[in-house]
């Protein structure tokens, strides 16, 4: 990669996702809003798709340990993210209590529009992966006010499947996580394309409010590298 080239974050994607909000629930209000809401649901699909054709691919079955551990991104650094494992059995329950996505809302001030991301993006991604499985959240989000997040995944953690978990995550390592440029351009084919699916070409509008801003905020490099690492 040349020195040169931008290199996204978490922040970004977060801010991507806030703005395409706030401008197509600015101009489309209550029909934004529940086409944002569709656009995070295909948007998970298709990112837990992905990790479940990664284990298919390497043998494995699509199971809850499988789908924890062939996750496709981490914090950008040790202290960004704090999450861990409530309990194991009868189901697997976690929390996040510090949330880089929430905390990159607050400080440019989209919480307000950033927060709809949250509703149903665990349980997105955990529906493409295997399409019976349920994740309920148990408390109210971070993002909506919440103390912290708890999800329950609707199935065990076995003791045995608790090691061959961390065996799993040592042995992938970072081979099936993509990079923060990667997941911006994903998240914003994938969202403008259901907005426009949902709301017509006037959405194109709103989508192009939304980039320019982005540029507004971090510069014209961001947004171009975005153009050629989705594809």
């Amino acid at each position: 990669m040349p020195n040169n080239e931008a290199v996204c974050k978490i922040e970004h994607h977060a801010v991507m996702f806030a703005l395409l909000s706030k401008n197509i629930m600015e101009q489309f209000n209550g029909d934004g809003k529940e086409a944002i809401l569709k656009a995070v649901t295909k948007y998970g699909n298709e990112r837990g798709a992905r990790m479940a054709q990664n284990a298919l691919d390497n043998g494995d079955e699509l199971t809850v340990m499988a789908n924890q551990a062939y996750g496709e991104w981490k914090p950008d650094y040790d202290g960004q993210m704090v999450f861990g494992r409530i309990r194991t059995e009868p189901t697997l329950q976690t929390f996040i209590s510090k949330c880089a996505w929430c905390e990159a809302w607050k400080d440019h001030d989209l919480l307000e529009y950033g927060k709809y991301y949250c509703v149903d993006i665990d349980n997105a991604v955990f529906q493409g992966f295997r399409s019976d499985f349920v994740c309920t959240p148990l408390t109210e989000s971070l993002s909506f006010g919440g103390d912290r997040c708890d999800f329950d995944w609707g199935e065990p953690l076995t003791e045995e499947e608790v090691v061959k978990l961390d065996e799993k995550k040592k042995e992938l390592g970072t081979t099936c996580m993509k990079d923060f440029n990667y997941h911006t351009a994903h998240l914003l084919h994938s969202i403008s394309n259901t907005l426009l699916e949902e709301l017509g070409e006037n959405a194109q509008d709103a989508i192009d409010k939304a980039k320019r801003e982005f540029a507004d905020k971090f510069g014209n490099e961001y947004l171009e590298v975005l153009e050629k690492s989705y594809i």
